[in-house]
């Protein structure tokens, strides 16, 4: 009995380090944005944390950055709900170590287990990429990272948080702004005659599976998409259609579902007479 309870010990141990390494070896970005506080990065507010070579105007403009994209984000959302610890990296070789992709101004990571993760480069030092990042960390906080991989479309979630990033498309009118993506969609697939279709680009692997003009080709048709879809039934049903997919709903039953009620309001709507 004792030999066998020593041996199960040995076993569950071997499992326990082999789960570790594992880990530590496949997801080496995840585990150095867990530990950043340890490590030489200076923590500047609750959630930042920058490079030691951080300059203090450079801190000075993140901080601002940071206030000014979470009113972007409160703004598409009515609130922000999210809490991912904003990490600005000094250099390419720095970005790397903490962020999936070499190349990039800032990207966002999520985890299974609920902690959140957005990291910078000094490019990605302003109000619209924080902005787009910490709207990807909006999604993922309201639904969960099992939720948000097995359900939301990349196009969704590439489209939504270029809503809050106004790097190509700066209006907020929200019918102004699908009719510049689609001007801008319509230049960037050479006037229609190179053209991505949802279904294309809604896993990560292929909205981001081609070269420099294939993924901006994809940004443009997913903002153009998602754009399309809020002028239709406005912002606010951004949140309706997470609390439908949090009850249990389809993403795109839900979405297209929501889009024909708000269509189906609109053109019933009495007519609004002039008061004398």
């Amino acid at each position: 009995m004792f030999v066998n309870t020593k041996n199960w010990i040995y076993w569950l141990l071997g499992i326990t380090l082999a789960l570790v390494s594992s880990y530590f070896f496949l997801f080496p970005q995840v585990w150095r944005c867990q530990w950043v506080r340890f490590s030489d990065f200076r923590q500047i507010d609750a959630r930042l944390f920058v490079a030691a070579e951080t300059s203090l105007k450079q801190q000075k403009m993140a901080i601002e950055a940071l206030v000014a994209a979470q009113k972007r984000v409160a703004e598409l959302w009515g609130q922000t709900n999210g809490s991912a610890s904003i990490i600005l990296c000094h250099s390419p070789q720095q970005y790397q170590r903490y962020c999936h992709y070499h190349e990039g101004a800032g990207c966002s990571i999520g985890t299974p287990w609920g902690e959140s993760f957005v990291v910078l480069n000094l490019e990605g030092l302003n109000t619209d990429v924080v902005a787009h990042e910490m709207c990807h960390d909006e999604l993922f906080k309201r639904l969960g990272w099992w939720t948000t991989k097995r359900q939301i479309p990349q196009w969704f979630n590439e489209g939504l948080a270029l809503m809050a990033d106004h790097r190509f498309v700066a209006t907020t009118d929200s019918i102004q702004r699908y009719i510049d993506y689609k001007d801008e969609l319509l230049y960037r697939s050479h006037g229609g005659q190179i053209a991505l279709n949802l279904p294309d680009i809604a896993t990560t692997s292929r909205f981001f599976g081609g070269d420099e003009a294939y993924q901006m080709l994809a940004y443009m048709t997913a903002a153009t998409e998602v754009a399309r879809w809020l002028s239709l039934v406005g912002k606010q049903q951004v949140r309706v259609l997470v609390q439908e997919i949090n009850q249990g709903k389809d993403f795109l039953e839900s979405y297209q579902a929501i889009e024909k009620a708000s269509v189906y309001v609109r053109k019933n709507a009495p007519s609004r007479q002039k008061t004398i």
